[in-house]
């Protein structure tokens, strides 16, 4: 009986979640696949959610890294130069060494790439984005600055409290700090021209508007976690259009948030119409 027992119990904490988590994966590669078809690309999808430990509850944040990189060039890598590649990204950035490798390879592609937002893409998500030919936004969908953090200073701020107080007054570590700071706003800054410099397959921008463009995006007029809309985006001139195919959010249901409890938020997942009448824009709840 006891055998019994711990056999019903393998299966269930074991094999059961083994078994649904392959078929979400599988599920997630047919949307893939479907998509692909019906743009002829390569889509790569890049999404970051952040997981909970089943057993201690402790919560897990992802971010660009290494093996992103490491990924995704090799998807690059293995996508012909006259084929489109579609990259959906959903990410509150990460690494910007991982960040920069892809967004290099990115702008190398010869094809028409695309960058599709349906949620957010900050920090190196946002330097991402910027290698992209176009990018396709949710209405409510956002971007963010793309200026340096210094350990758990931003870049700008270390080089103002340099300015602000007289050198005696600083420590050696501040002055370290702020060094390190000038160096990777400027590294940075040049990173962000070169990619909106890229011309592969076309020019996407006026020459003339990308130094605006730079300075806006890392000289930290903003706070790091500042929201960039899309009308924010286009008004800086980025190449964006609003409006995703109904398969992104299809594949954005199929990266659930983990969670050790209830979810605090309550819908049923289909779409309403409203009731026919005057001034309506559609059709309603109503009868079913």
């Amino acid at each position: 009986m006891m055998d019994y027992l711990f056999l019903v119990l393998i299966v269930f904490t074991v094999v059961l979640p083994a078994l649904a988590q392959s078929a979400l994966i599988s599920r997630r590669k047919q949307l893939i696949n479907r998509l692909e078809r019906q743009r002829g690309s390569r889509v790569i999808a890049l999404i970051h959610r952040q997981e909970t430990m089943s057993v201690l509850g402790i919560p897990i944040a992802h971010y660009i890294s290494i093996e992103d990189s490491e990924r995704i060039l090799r998807a690059i890598h293995l996508t012909p130069p006259e084929m489109p590649i579609d990259l959906i990204l959903h990410t509150p950035g990460g690494l910007v060494l991982a960040a920069q490798q892809i967004a290099c390879a990115l702008t190398r592609h010869k094809a028409r790439v695309s960058v599709f937002i349906p949620h957010y893409a900050m920090s190196g998500g946002t330097l991402l984005a910027l290698a992209a030919d176009e990018i396709l936004m949710d209405e409510n969908a956002v971007l963010g600055p793309v200026d340096p953090q210094v350990g758990e200073f931003p870049a700008v701020s270390l080089l103002k409290l340099v300015e602000a107080k007289p050198v005696d007054k600083l420590s050696d570590q501040s002055l370290i700090l702020a060094d390190v700071a000038n160096k990777s706003l400027r590294q940075v800054e040049a990173l962000v021209r070169k990619i909106l410099l890229d011309h592969v397959p076309e020019a996407r921008l006026s020459p003339e508007d990308i130094p605006r463009i730079a300075e806006n995006l890392v000289s930290g007029i903003w706070t790091h976690d500042y929201p960039i809309t899309a009308e924010d985006a286009a008004g800086l001139g980025l190449p964006v259009t609003v409006g995703l195919p109904a398969e992104i959010y299809e594949l954005m249901d199929l990266y659930p948030q983990p969670s050790a409890g209830r979810s605090s938020v309550q819908f049923i997942p289909a779409p309403y119409k409203l009731p026919g009448r005057p001034g309506a824009k559609g059709q309603g709840p109503g009868k079913r």
